[in-house]
């Protein structure tokens, strides 16, 4: 019966590995449907992997300016942040944390998520960094300008977490023409395959899930603190 279920804060967080192409709306609608069940202590956290077909995704300061070829489906998101894109080749990292019992600091999760990103492309041998007044995670191109490798957007309801990180491995780069990803119209958008880096999905999920102990450690040093 359900009320002999352990609450969520008693189970291991759910690590879930997306297979084939998600539609975006079915794991949007999904997140809503888990976040609330996190925040009233029905299931457990989640950490899924996955992969879109193409579409454009608006963030609550999405400008419409910034959508300039809508080739794709455009989705409302909810989420922090403008356009951004997902598509096949880009691994996508949904995070959905319960923060009233990590510290309820929701800086220092945007800061986890990208550290927890860069230190994962460090293990495929790019560096990357963020950058302060700019979204996302970025990296010396081909060409030595930066550009922007990973995407970050976050929502939080009822204190629990939702969407989180998107890192291109090997996406088609001409598909984030049809917007300004994330409003920076002054830098390009590169991948890992672009900079000679073949990685796997596999490879990448299995290097993710290596460092997230390193990733809820310091959220749980918000909340010793």
């Amino acid at each position: 019966m359900a009320d002999n279920l352990p609450k969520s804060s008693e189970r291991p967080i759910e690590w879930r590995i997306g297979q084939g192409q998600v539609p975006y709306r079915e794991a949007l609608a999904e997140q809503e449907r888990r976040n609330a069940a996190i925040a009233a202590d029905t299931e457990a956290e989640l950490i899924w992997l996955l992969e879109h077909p193409p579409v454009y995704t608006a963030g609550t300061s999405a400008d419409a300016s910034d959508l300039i070829d809508p080739r794709f489906d455009v989705v409302e998101t909810g989420r922090g942040g403008r356009y951004t894109y997902h598509g096949p080749g880009q691994r996508v990292g949904y995070v959905l944390l319960d923060l009233s019992r990590r510290g309820r600091d929701v800086r220092r999760f945007v800061h986890g998520l990208e550290n927890w990103v860069i230190a994962t492309l460090g293990d495929f041998g790019v560096e990357a960094w963020a950058v302060p007044d700019r979204v996302g995670i970025w990296t010396r191109d081909i060409d030595g300008a930066e550009a922007k490798i990973g995407a970050i957007g976050v929502r939080v309801r009822r204190w629990v977490t939702m969407h989180g990180f998107a890192v291109n491995l090997d996406p088609d780069l001409t598909h984030f023409g049809g917007i300004v990803p994330c409003g920076i119209a002054d830098y390009g958008v590169t991948s890992l395959a672009r900079l000679g880096v073949a990685v796997a999905q596999e490879a990448w999920d299995e290097a993710l899930q290596r460092r997230v102990g390193e990733f809820l450690a310091a959220l749980s040093e918000s909340e010793a603190a």
